[in-house]
């Protein structure tokens, strides 16, 4: 059954549905690496944010740190490094991601010009986005400072 599989992506399509089909099945795992990589960008940010917090702190003092859903109670000394390792796996795991995504976005773009494929946007969505957009910007109305007439 992998064979088959392998075989499947490597066969050149015939349909336009199943062109456009794989196509709209390779912009979503380019989504979902967009995501995953936002994600852990904010899981590093705050990992730096706790290094930045209690490095300059005593590294006997007690703090609390979550493990696999526990709090447990620790000393700066024993937390420190731990969550220094932990951003630093989670930078790699981001750098992987950015050559997924790289790679990615070349296969989008070979994939389109083999077909040659065009994205266009409908006129039609574009009035509808901006009309939203206008009536979502409206605030709420107040009367005058001054209270009644």
């Amino acid at each position: 059954m992998a064979s088959s599989k392998a075989e499947g992506d490597q066969k050149e399509y015939v349909n336009e549905q199943a062109v456009a089909n794989k196509f709209a099945a390779m912009r979503s795992e380019l989504n979902q690496i967009y995501s995953k990589i936002t994600e852990l960008e904010m899981e590093a940010s705050e990992h730096s944010l706790v290094i930045s917090a209690i490095q300059p702190l005593d590294p006997s003092r007690r703090c609390y740190r979550m493990i696999g859903g526990v709090l447990v109670e620790r000393t700066i000394k024993e937390v420190l490094p731990a969550v220094q390792r932990n951003k630093e796996g989670i930078e790699e795991v981001i750098a992987r991601l950015n050559e997924a995504l790289e790679k990615k976005k070349k296969e989008i773009s070979d994939f389109e010009a083999k077909y040659k494929i065009k994205i266009r946007k409908e006129q039609g969505e574009e009035k509808d986005d901006s009309a939203r957009k206008e009536g979502t910007a409206q605030g709420v109305l107040v009367g005058p400072a001054g209270g009644s007439e």
